[in-house]
């Protein structure tokens, strides 16, 4: 299928490794001219990068007010526009971890930390990117959000009350902008197997160190019974980033508003 994404410009946060990186690469695959953001430049955006891929990375934190600012202005300045932004940066901010559980112990810092990266970070690059939609006549935003938006639990209390926030801010930027041609939805993902559970510290070691285990069993089987997934696996990157990269193509023109969900069979009834 052709998604009619050939010569577009778009930003990706969160886009050295996981999900992003997927899709950084999914939309390069596609033609579309990519500034990609993150804290650290990986091999594998250099890789993109000698391929002879239209791809500019900014080295950018998503925890300064202005970082995001920053990201779309260069898309201006390189490439001349903005169709389409990805807000995929999100997940424990610098120097946290997760998964933990229980309420009481997280402080006020823990929560503002949570909600600056998962959520104002979309918020002020949607507020730098859109009025850039608008000259050009219209585009895309897809936020990466998460299934535990959707699912409240006893663990990740903060983390899922700012993935719930940012599935709402979707919904809302929606009813605003689509009449002029803004198109806003979001992804929802279950547990995907990114650095976020396989690098040492991880999720997958958190989660042995509590049950006993080792980090390959519980990505492979530990995990997936533990959250009752429908498939019996963790999703890929890959399979995230194709929902991404098709909620950008003007082949879904009317889809505007909603959250494809890649989980897994992790949310049964929300």
């Amino acid at each position: 299928m052709d998604l009619q994404l050939e010569d577009r410009v778009a930003v990706v946060t969160g886009a050295s490794k996981g999900i992003g990186l997927a899709v950084t690469r999914t939309l390069l695959d596609e033609g579309v001219r990519v500034v990609a953001a993150s804290r650290t430049r990986t091999a594998e955006l250099d890789d993109l990068v000698a391929e002879g891929h239209a791809v500019t990375h900014v080295a950018v934190d998503l925890m300064d007010p202005g970082a995001p600012a920053e990201v779309v202005a260069r898309a201006t300045t390189v490439f001349g526009g903005l169709d389409l932004l990805i807000n995929n940066a999100g997940g424990p901010p610098p120097g946290d971890r997760l998964p933990h559980a229980g309420f009481l112990g997280r402080t006020d810092d823990h929560w503002r930390a949570m909600l600056e990266f998962n959520l104002m970070s979309a918020v002020r690059a949607c507020r730098a990117a859109i009025p850039l939609m608008l000259e050009r006549g219209g585009g895309a935003v897809v936020n990466v959000s998460s299934g535990n938006g959707r699912q409240p639990a006893t663990i990740n209390m903060d983390y899922a009350a700012a993935k719930a926030a940012l599935i709402n801010l979707t919904k809302a930027l929606s009813e605003e902008f689509g009449g002029r041609g803004v198109r806003v939805n979001g992804v929802c993902p279950g547990p995907t197997v990114t650095p976020w559970w396989t690098d040492e510290g991880g999720a997958a070691d958190i989660i042995a160190g509590l049950t006993g285990g080792d980090r390959d069993g519980v990505i492979s089987a530990h995990a997936p019974e533990m959250m009752a997934l429908t498939t019996g696996r963790l999703a890929t990157a890959q399979e995230v980033a194709d929902a991404v990269v098709f909620l950008c193509s003007p082949r879904c023109a009317s889809t505007t508003g909603t959250e494809l969900v890649v989980d897994s069979g992790f949310l049964k009834a929300t």
